[in-house]
């Protein structure tokens, strides 16, 4: 057997406390994991994990080659990327996070075009609120979106900016009102999103770059900008969104920009992954990528 792999498939099990968990990450069988396990105990003549019927445990061997083998497995993918990425053909499988409404709508189209150049990539996409941590859940690269990012020992490459708008419905306006400036949402019904305002601050700045805060609340709430979208075109109150998720809306005139003289704080999208020592090629081709692509996008 090939040490290499069978030492990934041990941090896997180490990582997880879980052979049938670790068998899920890789796509392949328990038994698999479990012979690779048995023979790198016979290779190393050590045991490297104590288990039972319920419980997986780590000896202080396993454990102190789990400390090493992250260093040991990046060392030897980076040098075979080095070495074949002038001739190699570029393939396996991608793992994604990304946020469900960008995801499934803006990213999914991006990747088609990835996967038309490079025909032996897969990817597996999943879509999630962005808690999800990139090691346990076996994630190469996650798209976030973020006016700013948390201190992160992760690397982040910046994808694109995008700008935001305030938006209501002809309705809601003709009964609450239009607000003039930044302050008058303070009397109005503002749907935040829990996640990118956990403390309903909404910030902009005027033609003159003088800068504004404002406290807004109101009857609802979400970690999902979908949810707070479906209920702002149904008229229930103001909602902040980036432009590109409310184009088509717009340009239906189911919603109104507002604040046309204020400048909601933008976004900008990101793709993080694990660790500043090693960039898999096949996922330096996916950042590539996704630069060059959404370069070319207008959300104006």
């Amino acid at each position: 057997m090939n040490t290499i792999e069978c030492i990934e498939v041990f941090s896997e099990v180490a990582k997880s406390l879980s052979f049938s968990k670790a068998a899920n990450r890789l796509g392949v069988s328990k038994s698999s994991v479990s012979k690779r396990i048995a023979w790198l105990e016979s290779e190393f003549e050590v045991q490297l994990l104590s288990r039972n019927t319920k419980r997986v445990n780590l000896t202080e061997s396993g454990r102190i080659l789990l400390e090493k083998a992250e260093d040991l497995t990046f060392t030897i993918k980076n040098l075979k990327d080095l070495v074949r990425s002038p001739v190699q053909v570029p393939s396996g499988i991608i793992r994604i996070g990304a946020p469900p409404s960008f995801g499934a709508v803006h990213l999914v189209p991006a990747l088609n075009d990835f996967l038309v150049d490079y025909s032996k990539i897969k990817i597996s996409l999943l879509l999630d609120d962005g808690r999800s941590d990139l090691i346990s859940e076996n994630i190469d690269l996650s798209v976030r979106i973020a006016s700013r990012l948390k201190d992160t020992n992760q690397v982040a490459y910046k994808i694109a900016a995008v700008p935001q708008v305030i938006v209501a419905t002809q309705e809601y306006l003709a009964s609450h009102g239009v607000p003039l400036k930044p302050q008058d949402l303070e009397k109005h019904n503002c749907l935040v999103h829990s996640l990118k305002s956990p403390t309903g601050i909404w910030t902009f700045t005027d033609n003159d770059n003088a800068s504004y805060v404002v406290h807004v609340a109101g009857s609802f709430n979400s970690n999902l900008g979908e949810s707070i979208l479906h209920l702002a075109k149904l008229g229930h109150g103001i909602s902040m969104h980036p432009r590109y998720m409310v184009d088509t809306d717009l340009r239906k005139n189911d919603l109104q920009i507002l604040l046309p003289g204020f400048k909601p704080e933008g976004l900008d999208i990101y793709a993080i992954i694990q660790s500043r020592r090693y960039l898999p090629y096949k996922v330096r081709l996916l950042v590539d990528h996704l630069r060059a692509w959404f370069k070319n996008r207008d959300w104006s």
